[in-house]
């Protein structure tokens, strides 16, 4: 029998990493578990230590530990050592490696749903490990240009020396119309209540020629990304399909199997789509 688990601030129990995992094992007849653990930031090293001592088979690391849980695993994927965050660590023995599987499937999404980014130009909400997957992968599959935004200007310019993409302060986003094809949300911010501040920035904003708007968050019950879209008759998409080929690429990882997406696109009641 095999332990999995996710580990997350008091966010954790919002997850549906558990349900996917759960129901994929189940559906595959494979004896396990998969458990939320809550880890409060001051604890996150003796956490990750622990996955050795209880034989925790595989973990999934989500906001705020994708970046700060580097220094505590003995070994780096290349994707995640450039990308500097993880979302996965594999556990043979006491050896403990780090992988990003967000990278990979959110272009499993973009591939899915049929959005080419090539050549085209996409703004990019965020500066944490969500946003740095997003940008690597915007930066491999060639869009035209790629412009990274968010309420800190040191965090703005990290990842601009990082990734070689383009910077615009939030403040600045209301001087003129927003010229991108792609809108992504990678912050942890998604609904009104959680920051009054960027919902009526988000509001406000002058889109020009926007093709999709994609929030890699999921279970709000009021999006002002989502609301965003609607208002002006642009297809969204919320972080569940995301969600769901990234658990595959790391189901993947941990067992070496290849499940279908439509195993775990339906453990989270997704249907596919083409944007059109």
């Amino acid at each position: 029998m095999k332990v999995f688990c996710i580990i997350s601030d008091k966010r954790v129990f919002r997850s549906k990493s558990p349900a996917i995992f759960s129901a994929v094992m189940k559906h595959l007849g494979i004896g396990g578990a998969y458990v939320p653990f809550r880890v409060e930031p001051d604890q996150i090293g003796q956490a990750l230590e622990s996955l050795r001592v209880l034989n925790i088979a595989g973990a999934n690391l989500t906001v705020p530990y994708k970046e700060v849980s580097i220094p505590y695993v003995d070994e780096l994927s290349e994707g995640a050592r450039f990308i500097g965050a993880i979302n996965t660590i594999v556990c043979k023995g006491k050896v403990l490696k780090g992988y990003n599987t967000n990278a990979i499937g959110f272009m499993d999404v973009l591939n899915d749903v049929d959005f080419d980014v090539a050549g085209k130009s996409v703004l990019v909400f965020g500066t944490g490990g969500i946003a740095k997957a997003v940008v690597f992968i915007l930066n491999w599959l060639r869009t035209s240009s790629v412009t990274v935004t968010g309420r800190s200007d040191e965090k703005i310019d990290q990842i601009v020396d990082q990734f070689g993409c383009e910077a615009k302060p939030l403040r600045a986003l209301l001087d003129t119309p927003i010229q991108a094809d792609l809108i992504i949300n990678a912050t942890a911010v998604s609904s009104p209540g959680e920051s009054p501040e960027l919902a009526e920035l988000v509001r406000n904003l002058e889109v020009a020629k926007c093709k999709l708007v994609m929030d890699m968050n999921y279970g709000r019950n009021q999006n002002f990304w989502q609301d965003m879209a609607r208002s002006k008759d642009i297809p969204f998409m919320d972080g569940l399909p995301a969600l769901a080929f990234q658990a595959r690429r790391t189901f993947a990882l941990w067992t070496g199997i290849q499940v279908p997406p439509e195993e775990f696109l339906k453990a989270l009641g997704v249907e596919r789509e083409v944007i059109p």
